[in-house]
């Protein structure tokens, strides 16, 4: 299919609308984020890239430290506020519902968000419109609800949300799991059904 030619514009998605915490404890200020990912594994590091003309900005730059708390659908209210208002007019963490909790940085994380990701600033990029932020990730703080008995993280339990242009939506059914393309499938007994091979185990067994 011939598909339409447009200039070159920010059109990557689905994105995470990432809550960026900054500040203090005691002057916690909080903003949305669409311009962020993972940049590398080892050691983990994280991008966020901000306006410049941003409240959030100037905290960020001064302290070297964010973090990113993941948000799920339950706080896309939260998400769309602290993208469209600013925090030298008010307390947004107040205004939005949400609470500032410690950190092992000097600026919170957010309560009610079920993965935080907190971050020290490593490099600061000039990139036009936004200034880009390179981070290592130093610790997760994770739900404990969100962690089985064999320490598996399930994300899915969350109801994450996401960002398309200019829309909100909410995570939903689960496709697959990383490398399933390329999964082997288990062997059965050769010109045997599920059955008869359990059948014969069990025979087995019975004469050992």
């Amino acid at each position: 299919m011939e598909k339409l030619i447009w200039r070159g514009g920010a059109l990557l998605a689905p994105l995470c609308p990432a809550l960026v915490t900054c500040g203090t404890m005691e002057n916690p200020n909080v903003l949305t984020v669409a311009w962020t990912g993972i940049v590398n594994t080892l050691p983990p590091k994280t991008y966020i890239s901000v306006r410049p003309e941003r409240h959030s900005y100037g905290l960020i730059e001064q302290s070297g430290e964010f973090v990113i708390n993941l948000p799920t659908a339950a706080l896309l209210r939260a998400v769309d506020f602290c993208g469209v208002r600013s925090g030298r007019d008010m307390d947004k963490f107040a205004a939005a519902g949400l609470t500032p909790a410690p950190s092992g940085l000097r600026c919170p994380l957010i309560d009610e968000s079920p993965l935080c990701l907190e971050c020290r600033v490593t490099d600061k990029l000039e990139l036009g419109s936004h200034t880009m932020f390179l981070a290592d990730i130093l610790a997760t703080r994770v739900d404990p609800s969100l962690v089985d008995r064999q320490g598996k993280l399930h994300l899915d339990r969350c109801g994450l949300a996401a960002f398309a242009h200019g829309e909100y939506f909410a995570l939903g059914e689960k496709l697959g799991t990383f490398g399933f393309s390329v999964k082997k499938k288990a062997k059965k007994g050769r010109g045997q059904g599920p059955r008869e091979s359990r059948r014969r185990r069990d025979g087995r067994k019975g004469h050992r």
